[in-house]
C-alpha cells in the first residue's frame, strides 16, 4: 500500500539556477527537475536518468559525474541547461500531476547568449515550452525523454536519436 503522502501534492521550487554561458549555443530543457535533481540541487540527478551517460557517449567522453565534471562538460560543449517550469504543484517527480505551473523565465535565460537552438527533453518539457514560451524566437525540437520511467528506448536508441538531431 503507497504511503498517503506519496499521493498529495506538494508546491514546489525550481530551487536551483540554470546553468548557461554566453557562449552556450544549445539550450536543454526539461520539464520540472525531479525529487533527486531538487534534492542535489543541479540537473538530471536521479542516478537512472540516462542524460548525463547519453551526452558522455554523443561526445565519446566518460559520463561526468560530480557537479564540477558535469558543469565543465556542459561548458566545453556549448550547452545550457534548465527547465520549462519555475514552480508547480506536483506529486514526487510525476510529469503528469504538475499543475499550478508558474513558467521560467526563459528570454531571460537566452539573453546574452548565442542559443539558437531549444532542445526539450520529452513531450512534457515540449508541452510546457510550446505553452509558455512560444515567443521566444528560437528554433526548437522535441527529442526522447532520457528519464528512467522512459523504458521504451535504450541508452543506444536515445543517442542514435539525439546524435542526429544535435550533430546534422
Amino acid at each position: 500500500m503507497e504511503s498517503k503522502s506519496k499521493k498529495e501534492y506538494k508546491r514546489c521550487e525550481h530551487g536551483f539556477p540554470p546553468l548557461v554561458y554566453k557562449d552556450s549555443k544549445v539550450l536543454i530543457l526539461g520539464s520540472f527537475p525531479s525529487v533527486k535533481s531538487r534534492e542535489m540541487a543541479f540537473f538530471y540527478g536521479h542516478p537512472q536518468n540516462r542524460f548525463w551517460p547519453l551526452l558522455a557517449k554523443l561526445h565519446n567522453e566518460d559520463t561526468p559525474l560530480t557537479i564540477e565534471e558535469k558543469t565543465a562538460f556542459a561548458k566545453r560543449h556549448h550547452y545550457a541547461l534548465y527547465d520549462s517550469i519555475e514552480s508547480c504543484s506536483i506529486i514526487g517527480s510525476s510529469d503528469s500531476s504538475i499543475k499550478d505551473v508558474e513558467p521560467a523565465d526563459l528570454a531571460s535565460i537566452i539573453k546574452g547568449t548565442e542559443i539558437s537552438l531549444v532542445v526539450c527533453n520529452g513531450k512534457a518539457s515540449l508541452f510546457y515550452f510550446e505553452k509558455y514560451q512560444a515567443n521566444l524566437g528560437v528554433s526548437h525540437i522535441v527529442l526522447p525523454s532520457t528519464s528512467p520511467a522512459n523504458a521504451a528506448f535504450s541508452l543506444d536508441d536515445l543517442a542514435k536519436i539525439w546524435g542526429e538531431a544535435l550533430f546534422k
